[in-house]
């Protein structure tokens, strides 16, 4: 399975919005804060990885 980083570029609610590092032409991708690890921020790092977001 392929490693993709993401940066927290903001967070709405329960929705957080994730840019891909690799790919910053793409839209920002919407995502459940309930998936996610619960020490985000605005411009935390993260790593998606076996379908697992982890902090990096």
């Amino acid at each position: 399975m392929e490693t993709i980083y993401y940066t927290v570029a903001r967070i709405d609610g329960d929705y957080a919005y994730l840019k891909n590092d690799d790919r910053p032409d793409l839209e920002e991708m919407c995502v459940a804060r309930a998936l996610l690890p619960y020490e985000i921020k605005e411009g935390t790092k993260l790593k998606f990885e076996d379908f697992l977001f982890e902090i990096v």
